[in-house]
């Protein structure tokens, strides 16, 4: 490391870590509440008899509001300070947790869900809030660790299924509503406010939202809705995918599944600093390619056929086994990591000033993947009966991004050269 960065690490005051520990211990906190439905959606599907599509809306639902929230957030973070906002955010969100214990129609559930969902907007809120405590040059690595609180999900999977052998899943909403109100007294606690980081008052909201007229921000939404958006339904989707394609108790595909989410969240701060390393434009690349060659294999259905030879019929099976596609699911997380947090390095990049209104744009944007996407693949599964066809629906999206992307950055970029990309289209 050069020595003027080494001095730049040793300037960052006490109070800097103190926010950021506690900012993700909070998003930690709250990515794991947001991601309940992954888990207890199971005995829940079984109890009320529901399809493939009723079972993708109903783990959805949070992922809606949680999404739908995150422009507002932003702003308002901007204003009035990070602390302040996630802390009512997250206090606003205990009832509603607690109440799904008791929910018993589908509807109940919805709706509670919708609620329940408003935990998922805490990342509009700490992404300006900790990258404000750090100088230019590491909040990149500042955005990733906070951003690591994705691995909540993960978390999800280990406590969630736990408690289901326990009390059965009426009592993980009765437990995660005291981990969340115990989570809104230690970010309280260590948290602080810095009226610098403050957007003034008279900059108007329209003003705030300029920047939606920059193509710049549809890019980087693009590219948010299938690194996060696709992340955040996997985690959703797996668990049920491990159980129904490969007949694993809850428990133990719950297991497999979070070596998916893990680093798909821990890996983040990695991907922070690679980003402040390398640029944004390199890492998105790379992590767009490395997506693009894991979901085709994913894409592949488990399929017999016959062929006729000199000595008869012989039947083959060609697929992937559970080993090899937990292994791709990995990998394809690891891939994920690197690109949530190269995506917002593109913003504090290229929208200093605004970081709370863009990364609320974007982290829009990524929900609403995150929302839609478990949805279409309820569909899809009742429509074709492939399961595999969520990793098909990836792979077109993927295609998308990595054509939007040449197009716009790649043409007069060195990707494989030390020269920094420019992150403007």
């Amino acid at each position: 490391m050069p020595p003027d960065a080494t001095a730049t690490a040793t300037a960052i005051p006490a109070r800097a870590w103190s926010v950021l520990i506690a900012s993700t211990l909070a998003f930690t906190v709250c990515f794991m509440v947001w991601m309940m439905f992954g888990v207890i959606g199971i005995p829940i599907q079984r109890q009320l008899n529901l399809n493939a599509t009723e079972f993708g809306l109903l783990t959805a639902m949070p992922v809606l509001t949680g999404s739908l929230v995150r422009v507002p957030l932003g702003i308002w973070t901007d204003r009035y300070g990070g602390r302040i906002v996630m802390t009512v955010l997250m206090a606003s969100t205990v009832p509603a947790i607690w109440l799904m214990a008791y929910a018993t129609q589908y509807w109940q559930f919805l709706v509670i869900g919708l609620f329940v969902g408003l935990s998922g907007g805490a990342f509009s809120v700490g992404t300006p809030y900790v990258a404000r405590w750090f100088p230019k040059n590491r909040q990149g690595m500042a955005m990733g660790v906070y951003g690591a609180g994705n691995s909540g999900s993960a978390v999800n999977k280990f406590l969630a299924p736990a408690l289901l052998l326990v009390g059965g899943w009426t009592l993980v909403p009765q437990v995660y509503a005291a981990v969340m109100a115990g989570a809104v007294v230690l970010f309280w606690l260590f948290s602080a406010q810095d009226a610098r980081h403050l957007v003034t008052h008279n900059v108007s909201f329209m003003a705030q939202l300029q920047a939606l007229k920059d193509r710049r921000v549809l890019k980087y939404c693009q590219y948010y809705s299938i690194v996060f958006g696709g992340y955040v339904a996997l985690a959703l989707w797996m668990v049920q995918y491990y159980v129904g394609e490969y007949g694993l108790s809850i428990q133990v595909g719950a297991l497999l599944a979070a070596c998916f989410s893990l680093p798909g969240g821990v890996l983040r701060a990695v991907g922070g600093v690679l980003s402040d390393r390398y640029g944004a434009h390199k890492v998105t690349w790379w992590v767009l390619w490395v997506s693009w060659i894991c979901l085709f294999l994913l894409s592949y259905p488990q399929t017999d056929f016959s062929i006729t030879t000199l000595h008869g019929v012989k039947t083959f099976h060609i697929g992937l086994n559970v080993y090899a596609f937990t292994a791709l699911l990995g990998v394809l997380g690891v891939a994920w990591a690197f690109g949530k947090a190269s995506v917002f390095k593109y913003i504090s990049d290229d929208y200093p000033q605004n970081i709370g209104a863009i990364s609320g744009i974007v982290g829009l944007a990524g929900g609403l993947g995150g929302f839609v996407l478990p949805i279409l693949f309820g569909v899809l599964l009742d429509w074709t009966g492939i399961r595999s066809s969520a990793f098909m629906l990836l792979y077109g999206v993927v295609w998308v991004s990595l054509i939007w992307m040449y197009r716009t950055e790649m043409r007069d970029t060195d990707v494989l050269g030390s020269r920094p990309a420019p992150s403007a289209a």
